[in-house]
């Protein structure tokens, strides 16, 4: 009996002098989103350019083309809505509506829906990527290798240089765009 009173408090007196346990380890901190979130910036800009542009365009100059081999400014507007889907598809795995707004959309309303959806859908496509996740190689239209964040700046790229022709259409109608207006 003293022997085991003995063991049980040579063992208690041992590990009273042990070192505590480590601490957990701290949570890892989430991946880095600074360059998607400059990305989605200029998104938020360009694409805002052109949602109010195209709510200012009145629907009687929807069928307006500077040259009759150049799109009309509402297939301008759908355009941009169809290489949204397409690209941001690519970049989020979720798919694209089916069928071209550009060749089933004329009316104004129809054409600002489906333009607002390319712009909430490619908000969603933002959000699936951080900046590690958006090094993963993606290819658009078939052809053109990239990154998820390559493919999202080439989006911003593409919704400017059609911006670019609505804001030529709008000043040929007299029109002050919306990225001149105060």
């Amino acid at each position: 009996m003293k022997l085991a009173a003995l063991c049980t408090a040579v063992l208690l007196a041992a590990s009273a002098c042990a070192p505590p346990p480590p601490p957990p380890a701290p949570e890892p901190p989430p991946p880095s989103t600074a360059v998607r979130d400059s990305l989605k910036g200029a998104f938020d800009m360009f694409v805002g350019n052109i949602t109010k542009a195209a709510d200012q365009v009145p629907e009687n100059r929807y069928s307006y083309r500077a040259t009759p081999d150049v799109r009309q400014m509402g297939q301008l507007f759908a355009h941009v809505a169809d290489a949204s889907f397409a690209i941001c598809s690519a970049v989020s795995g979720e798919a694209a509506p089916e069928g071209s707004v550009e060749e089933t959309k004329t009316a104004k309303a129809d054409i600002q829906q489906a333009l607002n959806d390319a712009v909430a859908f490619c908000g969603r496509a933002f959000e699936s990527v951080n900046d590690t996740t958006g090094a993963d190689a993606v290819t658009l239209f078939g052809s053109i290798n990239t990154t998820k964040l390559g493919a999202l700046a080439v989006n911003n790229a593409h919704v400017m240089e059609h911006y670019g022709n609505i804001v030529t259409y709008m000043r040929l109608n007299k029109m002050v765009p919306p990225s001149s207006q105060q």
